[in-house]
């Protein structure tokens, strides 16, 4: 092997390593771990998100809920943050969700039900990292904003 192929073949792999070292150093997303809704609900009311490193860059969310009665629900997605409506399984009010990310700290989620927009979320995360607050606009089938409401999420450590 002739000198100036090995330094070319040496020089690309160390340039491969570089990136590779340096797309492993990254942080990982703030959001990942668990949030529980903060809430005056009694128990056993609870809504417990659950935010995991999904497919290198995505994320797969799910919720875990507890109603009034004691009734234990769970629904869930994954999302790549690019803004694509992938399938939502065990969620009977939606059947597909879409995320992009606004910034670092916000997301923008679009929930859908047969096509049709059924709600969208401004998820924001805290400069703390320790909550999340999400305000909640419920569509019509005519895409009328029909209700408005606001959750908060604290961490679990």
């Amino acid at each position: 092997m002739r000198m100036s192929t090995f330094l070319s073949c040496a020089g690309g792999i160390a340039i491969a390593l570089s990136a590779a070292t340096f797309v492993s150093a990254q942080p990982p997303n703030p959001r990942f771990g668990k949030w529980k809704l903060k809430s005056d609900a009694p128990p056993p009311s609870s809504n417990v998100m659950t935010y995991e490193p999904f497919g290198g860059k995505g994320m797969k969310i799910t919720i875990d809920v507890v109603n009034r009665d004691g009734v234990k629900s769970q629904w869930y997605y994954t999302t790549m943050f690019d803004g694509k409506d992938e399938p939502v399984t065990g969620n009977p009010g939606t059947d597909s969700g879409a995320v992009r990310v606004i910034n670092d700290r916000i997301n923008e989620i679009v929930y859908k039900k047969d096509g049709r927009i059924s709600q969208v979320l401004t998820n924001v995360l805290s400069p703390d990292g320790n909550s999340i607050g999400i305000i909640y606009m419920r569509m019509n089938a005519e895409g009328k904003t029909t209700n408005v409401t606001f959750a908060t999420y604290e961490k679990i450590p």
